[in-house]
């Protein structure tokens, strides 16, 4: 069983694709239903993905057997902490959970991180999303305060030191 992941534009066909099935599991678990279509749009409309681009950004997507599986993205945050970068829009599909594909797509995006010249990624996420939670740990993310309020939803915060 081959996995790949590489750098991607958001909005390619796969990308777009996984970045929508990403909103679609988190909208659902959030409100304990399926997310509708009009919901998952208004969700990705003016999401920021267009950060996840070099300078400010980078995204990827991993494959399994060529099959796009799983995508993770990372925004440069200057501003508020030199050298460091927050981890976004991390998604392993349901059918390629426990496959390895989450080590291989996290070890990815920090390599893109390192070649930005990153030396901390951060990120948040909410506790209901236990399999994100357990790969964070897994890979050497540790919890940390919380570092910002942007995000309303956000109820844990880890990084990790490349």
């Amino acid at each position: 069983m081959t996995w790949t992941v590489t750098a991607e534009r958001f909005d390619s066909p796969d990308a777009a694709t996984l970045r929508r099935d990403y909103y679609d599991e988190v909208a659902g678990r959030y409100w304990q239903r399926p997310a509708t279509d009009a919901e998952i749009a208004e969700g990705l409309a003016d999401d920021g993905a267009d950060l996840l681009l070099p300078p400010t950004g980078q995204f990827v997507v991993g494959r399994h057997e060529g099959k796009a599986a799983s995508c993770a993205g990372l925004v440069l945050t200057e501003g508020s902490a030199p050298g460091s970068a927050e981890l976004t829009r991390v998604y392993v599909r349901p059918a390629f959970r426990g496959t390895g594909g989450g080590g291989l797509l996290l070890a990815a995006i920090e390599e893109e991180a390192r070649a930005l010249g990153v030396r901390l990624l951060r990120l948040d996420t909410r506790l209901d999303l236990v399999e994100a939670r357990g790969l964070y740990a897994k890979h050497g993310y540790a919890a940390v305060p919380a570092f910002h309020r942007r995000n309303p939803y956000a109820e844990v915060w880890f990084a990790k030191e490349l």
